[in-house]
């Protein structure tokens, strides 16, 4: 991937800043998606499946392309690492969670426990240097997401501190994600590849969920199929990682402040869920310490 410098042309600027507001924009789909699924009962294991079965089964050929025996050179100790860390247990304590507590809460947490834990694992694993402009920025996210714990310590009681935990460890996961990526120098299409090949392992589990599946309907497993498998996955992560090539890594990683917003402006319009002033609130320090930490 490169990483040069940011290139001046216009047309290539306009193409990279259309890439990385549309990955923000899937993701947001996806979160969106996730909680529509649990409001008409969808259990969080079926919405996990359909996120990685469908890329796994089409990247499976790929995948077995470059060699099974080593996963294409990359190991299975790396490739189950990377699974257990970016793949279904991410998307489980990701969907578990908006059992708990409401759209704003998952949107806003997961993207920016992510943003610190990057932060976090930089320092320690690569010794990138933490100037005040980005410890502040950091503080800044925290006070933010100390907004929305509270809300949901004082009107959603234990439940909601269990589903806003949920979204710390969703976020802080796929941080551990993306710095194994770093360190081992893997592209991000292809450790989405071989995740959800390595995934395929929860197939059994469509035996214990077929009746959850069917009560949803023919649409609604269609619908998440496509916005989980194929827009929040593989379509996602293709547009950003075109982002940091087209504008480099530094602009690209803007792009994932856009996510919260995206997401509560999308519910909004689509599940009529109004976030509340803490929720708002929260989201505007978020993304002041998001700005601060690029």
């Amino acid at each position: 991937m490169d990483f040069s410098p940011p290139p001046t042309d216009r047309r290539t600027m306009w193409l990279g800043v259309l890439c990385g507001a549309g990955s923000a924009l899937f993701w947001a789909f996806g979160f969106v998606a996730a909680r529509h699924g649990v409001l008409i009962g969808m259990s969080p294991l079926v919405l996990s499946l359909h996120r990685f079965v469908w890329p796994g089964l089409a990247l499976l050929p790929l995948v077995a392309a470059n060699g099974l025996g080593d996963l294409g050179g990359l190991g299975w100790r790396r490739g189950i690492a990377l699974t257990l860390f970016g793949g279904l247990p991410l998307a489980l304590w990701s969907y578990i969670g908006y059992v708990y507590v409401p759209l704003g809460h998952g949107s806003i947490i997961q993207p920016s426990c992510a943003a610190i834990g990057g932060l976090v694992l930089a320092r320690l694993f690569v010794k990138e240097s933490l100037p005040p402009r980005r410890v502040a920025g950091a503080a800044i996210i925290v006070a933010g997401l100390a907004v929305i714990g509270a809300e949901a310590l004082h009107t959603m009681g234990r439940n909601g501190i269990v589903g806003d935990l949920l979204f710390v460890a969703a976020g802080s996961s796929f941080a551990v994600f993306g710095m194994l990526l770093r360190l081992w120098q893997i592209a991000p299409m292809r450790a989405a590849a071989i995740t959800s090949v390595l995934s395929l392992v929860g197939l059994p589990i469509l035996f214990f969920t077929y009746d959850n599946i069917a009560a949803a309907g023919f649409w609604e497993n269609l619908l998440q199929a496509v916005v989980q498998g194929v827009f929040a996955g593989p379509a996602a992560i293709y547009l950003f990682t075109r982002t940091v090539i087209l504008l480099g890594a530094g602009r690209a990683a803007l792009y994932p402040s856009l996510v919260p917003p995206f997401s509560l402006l999308i519910g909004f319009l689509t599940l009529g869920e109004v976030p509340s002033l803490s929720q708002l609130a929260g989201l505007a320090i978020v993304v002041v310490g998001f700005r601060l930490t690029q």
